[in-house]
C-alpha cells in the first residue's frame, strides 16, 4: 500500500483542541506524499478555526457534534447527520484515516464508502506489554475504543504506549510511504486574527506579556486558582503584562484568578482559536494546565510552563519540552481520572504543588528563552 496513489483522502480527528494539533504533522506529510490529492479533514466547528487555512488542506468537513446530543433537536440532528453522510459519500474518498478511534469516527469511516480505512488497532492489554509487568491506566489511551477497530481495513499496530501522541500518530507513515522528516506543527491564520490580537493589545496597552490559561475540560487537571494568581503577580513584578485566556466556559476561573491578581487583563471568551494563536505568538511566557493551550504554545515555539497531575506527560506533554512540565511526584499519578469524585487522595497531585515550584520553573524557562534569543541575535 505504501506505493499506492490516493486521490481523495479524508482525515478524521474532530477534537479535542490539543489532539487536533497533534495530528497536524500527519496532514503535512500526506500533502508531501500525495501532492495533487484532495485532502479533507472531518472536524468540529469549534476546532476548525485551527486548521482551516493550512496550505496542506483542501477542505474542512464540519461535524457539529454538540448538535447530536440535544434531544429537543433530534429531527434536525438526524437530518444533519444524513446530510453529512451524503457529503462523505459524494466526495468518493479512496482513503480514510481515523486518528480518533471511537464509535462515531468509525461510523464515518464506514459511511464514507472508502475502500481503504486506516485506524489504530484494538486496545493494548497489560499482558501484551513487557510480559504483563507494565501497569496500564484504565482510563488512559491504549488503542482504538468502542470496537472502532472493526471498521478499519488496515490497522496501525501498537508496539508500545510510552510514546508521545504526535509520534504515535506518525506510526501511520510506513503504511503509506510518508517521509521521516521531523514533525511540522506550524499553524496558519488569516490577517483578521492578527488584527484582532493587535487591537486587544493596543486597547490594554500591552507590549511584553505572559498568558495564563487556568482552564481545561477535566476538572482534575485544574491547578488551583490561587497558584495561577501568584504566578501572575510574580510576572507583573517582573514588568510583564498578564493576560488571562480561555473559553466562555472557563470564564469563572479566569475571573477568579484576575480578581486575585490586580492588573491582570481577563480576555476569556474574547478570542477564537486563531485569534488566541495570534496573541500567543507574541507572548513572552505561557503558564497552563495540561490543555490545548499548552500544545498551542509548543506549536508556536513560545515558552511555556505546564502543570500536570492526572495525565502522563510522556504521552501528552509539551512535545519535546520536558523542562516545561511541573508535577508532584506521587505514586497515584497519572490516574487519568476526569472527575474529582473519583480521586481518593483529595486531588493531591494539584493541591500539593505550590506556586513557588511553578514560579521557579517559570524563571528557568524564561532564562533559557533569553539565552536562545541572545544566541540568535
Amino acid at each position: 500500500m505504501a506505493a499506492r496513489q490516493f486521490e481523495h483522502i479524508l482525515l478524521i480527528k474532530p477534537s479535542a483542541f490539543g489532539d487536533v494539533l497533534h495530528a497536524l504533522p500527519v496532514l503535512v506529510k500526506l500533502r508531501k506524499r500525495y501532492a495533487n490529492a484532495r485532502i479533507d479533514w472531518l472536524i468540529t466547528p469549534e476546532n476548525a478555526d485551527l486548521i482551516r487555512h493550512h496550505p496542506a488542506l483542501s477542505n474542512v468537513v464540519l461535524f457539529a457534534r454538540r448538535d447530536y446530543g440535544r434531544w429537543n433537536r433530534i429531527l434536525a440532528a438526524g437530518a444533519g447527520l444524513l446530510k453529512l453522510v451524503n457529503a462523505l459519500q459524494s466526495a468518493q474518498y479512496d482513503l480514510v484515516i481515523d486518528l480518533h478511534g471511537q464509535l462515531r469516527s468509525a461510523f464515518f469511516s464506514l459511511a464514507s464508502g472508502a475502500p481503504v480505512r486506516i485506524g489504530f488497532d484494538r486496545p493494548m492489554r497489560p499482558s501484551t506489554v513487557n510480559g504483563g509487568s507494565l501497569a496500564i491506566p484504565r482510563h488512559g489511551w491504549r488503542g482504538s475504543r468502542e470496537c472502532s477497530w472493526m471498521a478499519y481495513s488496515h490497522r496501525i499496530p501498537i508496539p508500545t504506549l510510552d510514546i508521545h501522541a504526535v509520534d504515535r500518530y506518525l506510526w501511520l507513515s510506513p503504511m503509506l510511504g510518508l517521509d521521516d522528516e521531523p514533525p511540522d506543527l506550524r499553524l496558519y491564520w488569516q490577517r483578521q486574527a492578527e488584527e484582532h490580537a493587535e487591537a486587544l493589545l493596543l486597547r490594554h496597552r500591552l507590549h511584553t506579556f505572559g498568558i495564563l490559561v487556568p482552564g481545561t475540560i477535566w476538572r482534575t487537571k485544574h491547578w488551583h486558582e490561587s497558584g495561577f494568581a501568584a504566578v501572575g503577580r510574580y510576572l507583573l513584578k517582573q514588568g510583564l503584562g498578564v493576560i488571562l485566556a480561555g473559553t466562555m466556559r472557563e470564564r469563572r476561573r479566569c475571573q477568579a484568578v484576575a480578581a486575585a491578581c490586580p492588573g491582570a487583563i481577563d480576555l476569556s471568551g474574547q478570542t477564537t482559536l486563531s485569534q488566541l494563536a495570534a496573541l500567543m505568538n507574541r507572548s513572552t511566557i505561557n503558564v497552563t494546565n495540561d490543555s490545548g493551550s499548552m500544545h498551542l504554545a509548543v506549536a508556536l515555539g513560545r515558552p511555556v510552563v505546564s502543570v500536570f497531575g492526572p495525565t502522563n506527560p510522556i504521552w501528552v506533554g509539551p512535545y519535546h519540552r520536558p523542562e516545561a512540565v511541573v508535577r508532584a511526584d506521587l505514586p497515584c499519578s497519572p490516574c487519568y481520572f476526569r472527575r474529582l469524585s473519583q480521586c481518593p487522595h483529595d486531588h493531591a497531585c494539584m493541591n500539593q504543588l505550590s506556586a513557588e515550584e511553578v514560579i521557579d520553573r517559570v524563571k528557568i524557562v524564561l532564562a533559557e528563552a533569553e539565552r536562545v534569543k541572545g544566541l540568535a541575535s
